[in-house]
């Protein structure tokens, strides 16, 4: 361990799970270097807010979180506030010169340097690192779990992306994509068994791409010696390695990418019951000119192969998605196409925004963000409102059948009521009775809405409690 200080860090984390995953990687490199993070920011000595940067959106909340730490600052002239993460990446020197309160900027592959950058500002000076790599995945690094439930642990498998979508700045803010040696995954998965954990879920910009041939930069399979095919790890190998740390420990992984996600992946999922039967398969549209445009390398027959061939192999899987409306050109024909894909595909739920022009991306510098704004909202809202009636329709459909449901505490709606996933991603609410946080019960859905179930439980699930018995007998 480092030096040991007296310093306390409070860490605020904004948008995707691989951001609230990094902010754990951050605590456990600043824990091995004398310095406490603690939950709430009235203590505290340092501030970083990990950021995202995908939509103007989501810029704009950190800005604004920026000036309310102003008046924190006035009160404490020492408190030092670094910005973290993509948006750190993405603005570097703007962020130091427009923001004056900020002392350090650091990006997602140099944050084995912030106790190094925290001493610099206590020097006197500003601090930036902004360095991309492409070797860095902080394998090593146990994670310090932040307002952990206790059941649930993300695990980040890979960094970076490779896929240059149009719209997207993710390239450019992470970096190019690097898999993490899968023994490291593994550990850390057992780890996450160890301390009670009983979910894992997998991250990474495009995990169906995951390939680990034994170090080095990232290559396609295809461009492989035959003595690194034999000893390479893909994605299928990686799921399944993780399923078996435990077979009570429940898998589930985020994001897949249409044109990657392989037979062998499905597979694993329909022969490991631990593996939840979910896929978040984002289409972003449903039109094959707007596909093109997106660099999807996909188009819409493609999508909808993928999804057939999802139902065939798995037959009860739920399969969510990403919907972006009003891309650059998009007509409204192009927009109903995506409306017909929806219904075709019936996604259990969907992420949707309208297109958001990020600075620096391959869309802002080749395409005119044409529709208007007023255009692109009202074909969200439209995507919105059949997604909802879809999501209302399936849940209504699981009425009177029984799910089993991974408890992770308490509703917020009641203090007897618990509430967990089912295996299909979506809240359940019961009755809390004698359960507790962490087990598996079978629930009879009663009532239902376009995102929630409510019922009442039949009992602990035979299957996990089967598992739990044999080994405590061993």
């Amino acid at each position: 361990m480092g030096n040991i200080n007296n310093k306390q860090i409070y860490i605020e984390s904004y948008g995707c799970a691989m951001n609230f995953a990094d902010s754990e990687v951050v605590a456990s490199i600043m824990a091995e270097n004398g310095y406490e993070t603690i939950p709430t920011e009235e203590n505290a000595d340092i501030v970083f807010i990990n950021t995202c940067s995908i939509r103007d959106n989501a810029e704009q909340k950190i800005r604004t979180r920026l000036s309310q730490l102003k008046g924190n600052k006035k009160k404490n002239k020492e408190l030092i506030v670094g910005v973290l993460g993509c948006m750190a990446e993405r603005l570097k020197d703007q962020l130091m010169e427009e923001e004056k309160l900020v002392d350090i900027v650091v990006g997602p592959d140099a944050y084995r340097d912030l106790p190094s950058l925290v001493a610099e500002v206590d020097g006197g000076s500003k601090a930036i690192n902004v360095l991309l790599s492409l070797e860095e995945t902080y394998a090593e690094i146990t994670p310090t779990r932040l307002n952990s439930n206790g059941v649930t642990g993300f695990i980040s498998i890979m960094r970076g992306c490779d896929n240059m979508c149009s719209f997207c700045v993710v390239p450019f803010t992470r970096g190019r994509e690097r898999s993490r040696e899968p023994q490291t995954i593994v550990a850390e998965a057992q780890d996450l068994v160890n301390k009670g954990f009983k979910e894992v879920i997998l991250l990474g910009q495009n995990v169906d791409s995951y390939l680990w041939y034994g170090g080095g930069p990232k290559k396609e399979f295809k461009k492989l010696s035959e003595e690194e095919k034999e000893t390479s790890v893909n994605f299928a190998n990686l799921l399944e390695m993780v399923a078996n740390v435990d077979p009570s420990l429940r898998v589930r992984f985020s994001s897949s990418h249409p044109k990657d996600i392989t037979d062998d992946v499905l597979y694993v999922i329909a022969d490991h019951k631990n593996i939840c039967n979910y896929i978040h398969l984002p289409a972003q549209s449903g039109n094959s000119r707007i596909l093109d445009k997106m660099n999807r390398t996909y188009d819409r027959e493609w999508y909808m192969g993928k999804v057939e061939r999802i139902r065939e192999i798995i037959p009860n899987c739920s399969i969510s998605c990403d919907i972006i409306s009003g891309f650059c050109t998009e007509t409204e024909a192009e927009h109903e196409d995506t409306l017909t894909l929806m219904k075709w595909s019936n996604f259990d739920f969907s992420y949707m925004y309208y297109y958001s022009e990020r600075p620096g991306t391959l869309a802002a510098r080749k395409y005119a963000d044409d529709v208007p704004e007023e255009v692109k909202k009202r074909r969200l809202a439209e995507i919105i409102k059949l997604q909802g009636e879809m999501s209302a329709a399936k849940n209504k459909a699981r009425e009177g059948s029984i799910v089993t449901v991974l408890v992770e505490g308490r509703s917020k709606r009641s203090e007897h009521d618990l509430m967990g996933k089912c295996d299909e991603s979506i809240s359940v609410i019961f009755p809390r009775e004698a359960y507790k946080k962490g087990q598996y019960v079978d629930v009879l859905i009663e009532k239902s809405t376009s995102n929630s179930m409510v019922g009442k439980p039949v009992g602990l699930n035979p299957y996990f409690e089967k598992l739990k018995k044999t080994e405590e007998v061993a």
